[in-house]
Order: structure tokens, then C-alpha cells, then sequence
């Protein structure tokens, strides 16, 4: 994809051309997600200066037990407003909801599914962290119009497409379809996404390791063992590595495709399953990810393979280059020895 500051939906529509059955369906569900993108661009910009303060908490306690913040609500509620009457989707999965939305009948279904995290990072708000929205997209396989356990538990490997938004400096869309990446910038003078990152690769190796160290009395030995090492001094190995965390997802992610290395949150003694949840978390950053050239996986599995169970199933993640997350997995088969 060349460089020549094409709108996002000008992309879609000409990476849509590439597959002789596309019916224009994709294409229309990604601009609705865009125009969401922006709707929620614009409230988080101005946070603190509207009516209803969405900085604030509110009284809900979502189904991750966590509790949410007025911009979770609205971010979850914008995206649902414009999906729920989509005629390219049949069903949504929401970190925020206990059970997936189905498309009301009297809407004309589609055949794609979105699993979302509408906000990811949104207790960093009110300290003015990058926050973003990630998603995934995946085909109905059930014959029919009713939406399967099959069809909302699927792998990553089925994936369509797959992307996040970074809501921080500027705001940032980054997707892909299976053929390569692309990051656009919101110009806010013209409203529209403009291709600022064509074709994005990650480094196969980078010197950044992210991580929340607050949790290390609480890994296994392994782990511990894999980050000490990724501290002591040698020249050799290009070590030690730079220490960066944010704690939001999106913005740890972003950086790690931009300048290489490795983000881990890995499994725990109060989270033996890892705490990121696999369908809209993990996998849409594993595919994301793979196709910029890096890796994914739960220490032992490639993420796209996982065959989920739940659709708020939680895994482990060690995302980023690849030589880095496989000498992470190199240090955590010792576990098993």
C-alpha cells in the first residue's frame, strides 16, 4: 500500500478489491466502526470539559468484576449504538457485557461477527495515558440465521480482519485483513483517518521489555528468571534491555510494533490463567502482530491456535518481535522440566 495520504475508507475499499467474492460488506462495517472511532476520539479529547464528567466512576461493576468508568460506558454504548443496526454483522461480543448482542430480527443480519474492548485502559484517563479500542472480526460459520456458540468461540485463526485505536497525541487506526498492516492518523480539521503507516513490520528483535514488575513476587520462578536476564549487562546480547510499562494495553502494544521487543503478562499466583482476555484482547493483537512479521503466544501456544471455551476467557500474552518472545518461551518451557 503506497503512501499517498489515502483516507482509510479509501483503503478498505481498494484492499476489498482483492478478493473476487467481496460483496462491499467488510467495507461497510468498517466505516462504521471508524465513525464510532471518531465519535469516541472527540469525547476522550474532551475529557474534563463536558457536563457529565466522564473522568468519573460510576456505581456498575462489569462482568470482569472491575468497576466501570462513565468513558467505558460510552465508549461500549457508541460502538453498540451504530453496530447494533448494522446489516453486516449478526452478533457483538463486548468486554463490558456478560453475554453477546445479537442483531435484532427485524434488522437485516449480516454474516460477520465483532468481538470487542471497547476502552481498553480507561482507569488511565484522568491521568491523560493513551487509552484505545480494540477489535476483531470473524465470518458466522452456523447454516442459518441463528448465531452458534460455534460461531462466537472461534479460533484466531479464523479471523478476517482484525484492529485497535489509540486514542493519545493524535489519534491513531491500525488494522489489517490478512495482508500486511496499515496505521492511519485522525487529521481533526477534515475528520478523516489519512495512511500515516504503511505496511508496518515489526523488528524481529528489539531491546524493550514491558512488563508490570509490581507482580513479581507473584510469578514463577521461570519468569522470574526470564526477566533477570533481560537485565544484566552484555554486550554480546545487546542487554540490558530498557524497562518500559504504561499499563494500558493498547499504548504498551503500539509502542512494542513501532520499536521492537517483547510485552509479557504472563500468569501469576492470583492469575494462574493470566488476567487479558483471549477473544478481544489477545487475539486481535496476536493477529495484528503476526502479520507486521512478530509472534504471539501464551508461553507455549501461538495465540492464533487457542481454541476458546468462554468468550471472556482469560490467557496469558507474550506479544512483540519474535526472536524476543521465543527466547520468553525458551525460558518458560523450563517449567515444564
Amino acid at each position: 500500500m503506497n503512501k499517498q495520504f489515502s483516507t482509510l475508507s479509501q483503503c478498505i475499499r481498494e484492499s476489498e478489491k482483492e478478493f473476487s467474492q467481496a460483496t462491499g460488506s467488510y467495507t461497510g462495517l468498517m466505516n462504521e466502526i471508524l465513525v464510532a472511532a471518531k465519535i469516541i476520539s472527540q469525547e476522550v479529547n474532551k475529557a474534563g470539559l463536558s457536563a457529565i464528567n466522564i473522568l468519573e466512576q460510576t456505581d456498575n461493576i462489569n462482568v470482569q468484576g472491575e468497576v466501570q468508568q462513565k468513558l467505558d460506558v460510552f465508549a461500549n454504548s457508541s460502538l453498540k449504538n451504530i453496530l447494533k443496526r448494522s446489516p453486516y454483522l449478526c452478533a457483538i461480543i463486548s468486554e463490558e457485557d456478560e453475554k453477546p448482542t445479537t442483531i435484532p430480527g427485524k434488522v437485516t443480519k449480516g454474516n460477520y461477527i465483532l468481538s470487542m474492548d471497547p476502552l481498553d485502559g480507561s482507569s488511565n484517563i484522568d491521568v491523560n495515558v493513551s487509552i484505545g479500542t480494540i477489535f476483531a472480526i470473524y465470518r458466522k460459520l452456523s447454516p442459518g440465521t441463528e448465531v452458534t456458540k460455534e460461531d462466537f468461540l472461534q479460533k484466531g485463526e479464523n479471523l478476517v480482519g482484525a484492529g485497535y485505536v489509540i486514542y493519545g497525541s493524535s489519534t491513531v487506526f491500525v488494522y489489517s485483513t490478512g495482508n500486511g498492516v496499515h496505521g492511519f492518523t485522525l487529521d481533526p480539521g477534515l475528520g478523516e483517518f489519512l495512511l500515516s503507516s504503511p505496511n508496518m513490520k515489526i523488528p524481529s528483535r528489539g531491546s524493550i521489555y514491558s512488563i508490570n514488575e509490581g507482580n513479581y513476587n507473584l510469578w514463577s520462578d521461570q519468569q522470574k528468571k526470564c526477566v533477570e536476564y533481560l537485565k544484566e549487562k552484555d554486550e554480546a546480547t545487546n542487554r540490558p534491555y530498557k524497562a518500559r510499562y504504561i499499563g494500558s494495553l493498547v499504548a504498551d502494544f503500539h509502542r512494542t510494533m513501532l520499536k521492537g521487543g517483547i510485552f509479557m503478562y504472563p500468569p501469576d499466583s492470583k492469575a494462574l490463567n493470566g488476567k487479558l482476555r483471549l477473544l478481544y484482547e489477545a487475539i486481535p493483537l496476536a493477529y495484528i502482530v503476526e502479520n507486521a512479521g512478530g509472534k504471539a503466544s501464551n508461553g507455549f501456544q501461538r495465540i492464533l491456535e487457542i481454541q476458546p471455551d468462554a468468550i471472556h476467557q482469560r490467557v496469558p500474552l507474550f506479544i512483540g518481535s519474535k526472536e524476543n518472545v521465543e527466547l520468553a518461551e525458551k525460558f518458560l518451557s523450563e517449567e515444564d522440566k
